[in-house]
């Protein structure tokens, strides 16, 4: 793709590609940006298995989280959009398109999360049809939970697993 999908007043968001590995890798290493991703360091090959199952979503879909840069600017800022889902614990968020959002710290309080995401659920309602969209949220992430708020969506329930952190679960209907 020679230009980004959607733009914002201050954003450009661009299908995934091969070149933005390095770039997604760097994004999830920092350990405040991944606080509420799960406590794992990722590496080279978890950051190629991200970027492979979005484009894989996209391919499949016809939607997938997009890599977000400023305008004009190279370096992916954020991960946001859409993409298909199957979590393999039931409560709706199995075969469903799915909301999700990882944005740098270096970007944290300064809207990128909510621009990115009004912009990538615009065109999926108008691309593919207001239908559900589902996400969910480690509990206590104040930020996500306001966020997923001003977007539209609602808690209908949660999940704790085996171990980790209980996750908030909620829908856009």
């Amino acid at each position: 793709m020679k230009a980004p999908l959607l733009t914002t007043a201050r954003l450009e968001l661009w299908q995934p590609a091969l070149r933005d590995l390095a770039d997604l890798h760097a994004l999830t290493l920092d350990d405040e940006t991944r606080r509420f991703l799960g406590q794992f360091v990722p590496s080279e090959m978890d950051a190629f298995n991200r970027l492979h199952r979005n484009a894989g979503s996209w391919a499949l879909h016809g939607y997938g989280t997009f890599m977000v840069r400023l305008r004009g600017q190279d370096r992916i800022i954020a991960n946001c959009g859409v993409f298909r889902s199957h979590r393999g614990f039931g409560q709706g968020l199995d075969d469903v398109a799915e909301a999700g959002w990882i944005v740098h710290k270096d970007h944290w309080g300064s809207g990128i999360a909510r621009e990115a995401m009004e912009s990538a659920l615009a065109w999926f309602d108008t691309t593919h049809g207001k239908q559900r969209i589902a996400c969910m949220i480690e509990q206590d992430h104040a930020a996500s939970d306001a966020l997923a708020g001003k977007l539209g969506f609602v808690r209908y329930g949660a999940h704790q697993g085996e171990s980790g952190p209980v996750l908030v679960l909620y829908e856009r209907i």
